[in-house]
């Protein structure tokens, strides 16, 4: 990388702008087994340790892609990794989409600041809408979402909310939410709440009209659910609670509205 993209002063300029930089290399995480046990001699003999538990830590190791060799990771200051970038396939991609890596790289930086968690979508072909509301009425019966979620503690809740507005549809219909989880650890649990329910932070939420809990990795769900009248509901997202506490996951929504027969008059 530093002889490429991090050679380039457009690059560097915005690195030094936006982000604080820091690298660590993979056989001080234990990413590497062959150095696992030289590495912890090396500790022992010179009194230092390495704590593997800090939030920091954990990010970086949940942003890893099997085999490859260098991984880059943009990480919010909340520790949610916003965006991860495989060296192995940066290059590939950049020959394929026919850019320079100076400028596949710097739009991989740009994407993680505007929240749309590049590397996190890999089944997923179509740049989507990041946001937390949607509107939906009878010429635009369906959006998409791309979003993040975060796993609680057991018995915890840690929602990411999607306004979702249907009161367009004033003879109601059934609103539909297809959902696919990214490929990081966290699974993910889905509720569904009227617009003016407090969500709740711990405990089942017996107050949701309909969820669907603990999609894997990498799976789907889906909520249905019947209204009778145009209103505002809530999705409330969040990791599992056998998911780890602090392991975050990207997921794409897609909600649409099927619209109620209207009534003859």
């Amino acid at each position: 990388m530093r002889a490429v993209v991090l050679s380039d002063g457009q690059i560097i300029k915005f690195l030094n702008e936006n982000f604080i930089n820091t690298w660590v290399t993979n056989a001080e995480l234990g990413r590497t087994p062959s150095l696992r046990e030289p590495i912890a001699k090396r500790r022992e003999r010179e009194g230092k340790t390495l704590n593997t538990t800090y939030p920091l830590a954990q990010a970086i190791m949940e942003g890893w892609t099997e085999g490859s060799p260098v991984d880059c990771l943009v990480i919010s200051p909340e520790f949610d990794v916003m965006g991860k970038l495989p060296l192995n396939d940066f290059f590939d991609d950049c020959y394929q989409k026919g850019i320079s890596e100076e400028d596949g790289y710097l739009t991989f930086l740009m994407d993680s600041l505007d929240a749309k968690f590049p590397g996190f979508g890999e089944n997923i072909s179509e740049p989507l809408l990041t946001g937390a509301n949607v509107t939906l009425n009878e010429e635009h019966f369906e959006q998409e979402v791309l979003h993040i979620l975060r796993a609680p503690k057991y018995g915890a809740q840690d929602y990411n909310v999607i306004k979702i507005d249907v009161t367009a549809f004033k003879d109601g219909g059934t609103l539909m939410i297809d959902i696919r989880m990214g490929s990081a650890k966290s699974g993910g649990s889905f509720d569904l709440f009227d617009g003016d329910v407090e969500l709740p932070t711990k405990g089942i939420p017996t107050e949701a009209l309909t969820s669907v809990w603990d999609i894997p990795s990498g799976q789907i769900g889906k909520i249905r659910h019947p209204f009778d009248e145009g209103k505002v509901f809530k999705l409330g997202a969040t990791g599992t609670w056998f998911s780890g506490k602090g392991n975050v996951n990207a997921f794409h929504a897609r909600i649409s509205v099927e619209p109620a027969e209207k009534n003859e008059k």
